[in-house]
């Protein structure tokens, strides 16, 4: 297994709300984690170091058996942070109403276990075929569930970017999690939407299935999206379970 990343902050954007980072655990299983923070000055920063510092920190202390271990790790620390952020929010007015999406997994010998919040995404390649494992949580995805827009349409809606589900929300946040079986054939590419609001699937797809190495895997789709506009900061994570020895 080999997992490279790259946080760019854009073209566009004055500031870099992107985080991610990857952490180990006592049994030295990998949790692989992007967020893309929102709010107003610095707000969004801040979030989405926290989530993910934090969620890393959280992690080193564990020692999962069961993947299933790891899903109800998922959703309580997640539900822990978003407790923590919304407080910070509330404390100080310059970080009021900041969150952040977030997008992890835990891998595990042979499976692993994804979990998340908002729509920073996850997608398999696996067979030649790219495929989103996950499923937005933003206003346009529900108007494409309801069948109001076409999946066309949404990429060009103008509130494409208005989340419905954020880690900082008051109340209870919703956690997505899934686990899936390792094969050592497949690739998973974890992003901010600065990667996939730019750039479309069947470009993510001919780079991950193309003979670079991973990490010009990442620096081109990252160099992709500023190309065409880099008007989002950008988080790319590229993790190919056939690339190395397992858990390097």
């Amino acid at each position: 297994m080999e997992i490279q990343y790259l946080v760019d902050q854009g073209l566009k954007r004055r500031s870099n709300q992107d985080f991610a980072g990857l952490f180990k655990n006592q049994r030295n299983q990998t949790l692989a984690i992007v967020a893309d923070g929102m709010g107003g000055h610095l707000a969004g920063d801040v979030a989405s170091k926290m989530a993910v510092e934090e969620l890393g920190e959280q992690f080193k202390q564990t020692s999962f058996e069961r993947a299933q271990e790891a899903t109800y790790w998922f959703i309580q620390q997640l539900q822990n942070e978003n407790q923590r952020i919304y407080a910070k929010g509330q404390e100080n007015p310059n970080f009021f109403g900041m969150g952040t999406t977030v997008v992890a997994l835990i891998i595990f010998e042979d499976e692993f276990v994804l979990a998340h919040v908002g729509d920073s995404r996850a997608y398999l390649l696996k067979n030649q075929q790219l495929r989103q494992i996950t499923v937005d949580h933003s206003l346009v995805q529900e108007l494409v569930n309801q069948g109001e827009i076409t999946p066309a349409m949404a990429k060009a809606h103008p509130q494409k970017n208005v989340v419905t589900r954020s880690v900082g929300m008051p109340g209870t946040v919703e956690v997505d999690v899934m686990s899936m079986k390792i094969f050592g054939d497949e690739q998973i590419l974890l992003s901010s939407d600065g990667l996939t609001n730019m750039v479309d699937d069947d470009v993510l797809a001919e780079v991950l299935m193309s003979e670079r190495t991973t990490q010009e895997k990442v620096n081109t789709l990252v160099e992709t999206a500023n190309k065409n506009g880099g008007l989002d900061n950008i988080t790319v994570m590229v993790i190919d379970f056939n690339k190395g020895a397992r858990h390097d």
